[in-house]
């Protein structure tokens, strides 16, 4: 398990722990209009391609380009006036099968109550123990880590529900290799060139799981993890500023390393930044970071397997704050919840079911989409930037007084003055006898 970083101030005293749980680039093929019916003795048009089916393998055939991903939601820009969907992000540090089973079991999850999530996978989970040597993290020797490495078994159960879940709409991240935290060598002491080393390897070890594991016979990833990752959680929440520095150069588009309150995001540097965020803690007179382990520290300490007399209090405080934490946005400001994991049983695996709870009953709302970071990442986006900075302006669990309607209709242009309107029709009548 990796160190711990505490956080202090307002509202939260706790410490975080992000622990874990256990080529050459295609050419896109050029889209073409929908055939008409075919002429009488004309060939029928091909078929399209089933959902994931490989059009081309990637380098050693770990990953392929299988065409557009399946099962996104749409996007669209707010109409002026229109309520915002209350969004929910499920996401998941680690993002490892092991003999707990809890990759495969959320994906159940995700597929019965309709949340896509983003695994933020851990790049040296797809390294076996045997190769360790190929992993220089920056700062440290050949083929250390402090979460360990993959192995056979867990390397091909893995890949199994990495396609699974990409192919379900769900977004497949980073949570980098080896989840070094502190100041002696951990994240946050790292320059932006040791970020885009680490950036390097995450990648290479997804790219090239056949070949360093030796499952050749296994099948290939069905996305391009160059630009399939766009985004990523730092361990232990560490190093966001040069990690940002060096993602931003790197093409990603979101980090979700930071801690802030439920308001609307905003871009720092060229990417959005969708922070973990403070929500209550029922019982207690403060609230914590939107995370299990949060909770775990404040209710065990730093004992992953406390009182089991607590077990089921302690998850239903979890399930019952992150639904407090809900009902005050999708009330009130509409900001986005995001909520991060681990695939860990601790404490009896009751923060599992808080949050298995917890989707069962935000995500069956009305208005409501659990969705990946990308999907969120690209409806921002589409907003009127306008809109979002107005609704940056609303505070926790604030709705606007006067309604949505006329909170988000953009007031007519003032019209202008006569005299400035004429001085504007003379220069253009100059410009056209010039």
């Amino acid at each position: 398990m990796a160190a711990s970083k505490k956080i202090a101030g307002g509202l939260v005293a706790t410490a975080l722990v992000m622990a874990a749980a256990g080529c050459a680039d295609p050419e896109e093929p050029a889209g073409s209009a929908a055939p008409n019916a075919p002429r009488k003795g004309a060939p029928a048009a091909p078929a399209a391609p089933a959902p994931g089916s490989v059009l081309k393998l990637i380098g050693d055939g770990s990953t392929s380009y299988t065409g557009s991903q399946p099962k996104l939601g749409t996007v669209e820009k707010l109409a002026p006036g229109e309520k915002p969907p209350q969004f929910v992000v499920f996401s998941w540090d680690g993002a490892g099968e092991d003999s707990q089973q809890l990759f495969s079991h959320f994906r159940d999850v995700g597929r019965k109550y309709n949340a896509r999530m983003t695994y933020f996978l851990s790049g040296i989970y797809m390294l076996p123990e045997e190769k360790r040597h190929l992993y220089t993290a920056p700062q440290h020797s050949a083929g250390r880590s402090d979460i360990g490495f993959g192995d056979l078994k867990g390397i091909k159960e893995t890949a199994e529900h990495l396609r699974g879940a990409w192919l379900e709409g769900n977004e497949i991240g980073t949570h980098f290799n080896g989840h070094f935290c502190g100041p002696e060598g951990g994240v946050g002491t790292w320059s932006v060139e040791e970020w885009k080393s680490e950036i390097a390897q995450a990648k290479s070890f997804v790219k090239n799981w056949k070949t360093n594991s030796g499952l050749t016979a296994e099948k290939a990833l069905p996305f391009d993890y160059d630009k399939e990752l766009i985004g990523a959680r730092t361990p232990c929440l560490e190093g966001q500023k040069n990690f940002m520095a060096a993602a931003k150069q790197l093409g990603f588009r979101y980090d979700s390393s930071g801690i802030s309150k439920q308001v609307w995001p905003k871009r720092t540097d060229g990417l959005w930044d969708l922070p973990l965020q403070l929500v209550p803690m029922p019982g207690r007179a403060f609230e914590t970071l939107s995370m299990d382990y949060n909770y775990l520290v404040n209710q065990s300490g730093t004992t992953t397997q406390g009182d089991p007399s607590q077990h089921r209090y302690w998850g239903d405080q979890m399930r019952d704050g992150l639904l407090q934490a809900f009902d005050r946005a999708y009330q009130g400001n509409r900001a986005p919840l995001i909520i991060g994991n681990h695939f860990e049983s601790w404490n009896g695996g009751t923060y599992m079911r808080a949050v298995e709870e917890t989707i069962q009953n935000v995500c069956t709302k009305p208005e409501v989409r659990c969705v990946p970071f990308r999907e969120l990442a690209d409806w921002l986006d589409a907003q009127d930037p306008a809109a979002l900075e107005r609704m940056r302006t609303l505070g926790v669990g604030e709705a606007p007084k006067e309604g949505w309607t006329k909170f988000l209709t953009a007031p007519a242009a003032p019209a202008a003055p006569a005299a400035v309107k004429q001085a504007a029709e003379k220069a253009a009548q100059r410009t056209e006898e010039d």
